[in-house]
Formats: C-alpha cells, sequence, structure tokens
C-alpha cells in the first residue's frame, strides 16, 4: 500500500500510478453471494454445471460483481492520511473487456487522472485497470471521481 501524507502529495502525481491494491480471489461463493444480493441469477454466473459447457467453460463473475471489488482494492492500494473520510461520487466510464472466470485472481491498478480542489478537500478521477493473473487482457476499466475532505 502507498501512503499519502495529504492531499497536496498527491498533485504533482497526477497522470501516474498512485497504488495496486492486493490480489483478491473471485470464488463461486462469492458470485453466488452477489446474485442472492442483486437478484441477477443468469446461468452464466449460478449454474455450475450449465455454465462449465457455456461460451466461457466455466462460471463468470458480473460485470458488476467485478466493479464492486473497487472498494476493497482501493483500501489495500492507496491511502491518503490528514483526510476525514471520502466518499464515491460516481464513475465517468466502465468497460468489462474480458470475462473473470470463477476462482480467478484480480487486483486494481490505481492512476491519479485529475485532481480538483474542493472546499475542505479534493476531488480525484483515478482510472483503475482491473487485472486477472495470467491474462494479459484487463477484466474492468473504470474512471472512479472520489472526493476526499480533510
Amino acid at each position: 500500500m502507498k501512503r499519502f501524507d495529504n492531499l497536496s502529495a498527491l498533485q504533482p502525481l497526477v497522470g501516474q500510478e498512485i497504488g495496486l491494491s492486493d490480489w483478491i480471489t473471485v470464488d463461486q461463493a462469492r458470485i453466488d453471494r452477489f446474485a442472492e444480493a442483486t437478484g441477477d441469477h443468469q446461468w452464466i454466473h449460478v449454474d455450475v454445471e450449465r455454465a462449465k459447457a457455456g461460451p466461457f467453460g466455466a462460471p463468470v463473475a458480473h460485470g458488476f460483481l467485478t466493479l464492486s471489488l473497487l472498494p476493497e482494492m482501493s483500501a489495500s492500494a492507496y491511502f491518503v492520511d490528514a483526510t476525514r473520510m471520502g466518499i464515491s461520487y460516481g464513475l465517468n466510464r466502465v468497460r468489462f473487456p474480458a470475462p473473470v472466470p470463477v476462482d480467478s485472481r484480480l487486483r486494481g491498478r490505481f492512476k491519479l487522472l485529475q485532481m480538483e480542489p474542493l472546499d475542505g478537500g479534493a476531488q480525484l478521477t483515478v482510472e483503475v485497470t482491473m487485472e486477472r493473473e495470467g491474462s494479459a487482457k484487463p477484466v474492468c476499466v473504470a474512471e472512479s471521481v472520489v472526493r476526499r475532505y480533510v
């Protein structure tokens, strides 16, 4: 994990990688819990036997499950000291270029694209590229907009 003393320490890093998360395993239990929470029980996610004969050869994680790993990845990738809280302000763009087969290990690379001052803090636009271990193609690329307050 990369730690930054304060928001000002990020300003010279616009355009650069600011963190790399720990690996997260996406197992069938996690996929099933996500299906239960969202009501998305499509067979490519939850019917293991049918999914093995399907287009991906195994169950695959929901795209939104992959995206929902962003906070967990962020928590292990970087931290800004001297801030009291951060909130997710939204997303500018999200793409899922490749599937996430069950039991994949994923991690996120965080690149600071933009930093704008706010009253009492700053708005950060961060490109998150989620990688699957053993694959050259990312499984998710998203622009996350986060507000950090001092």
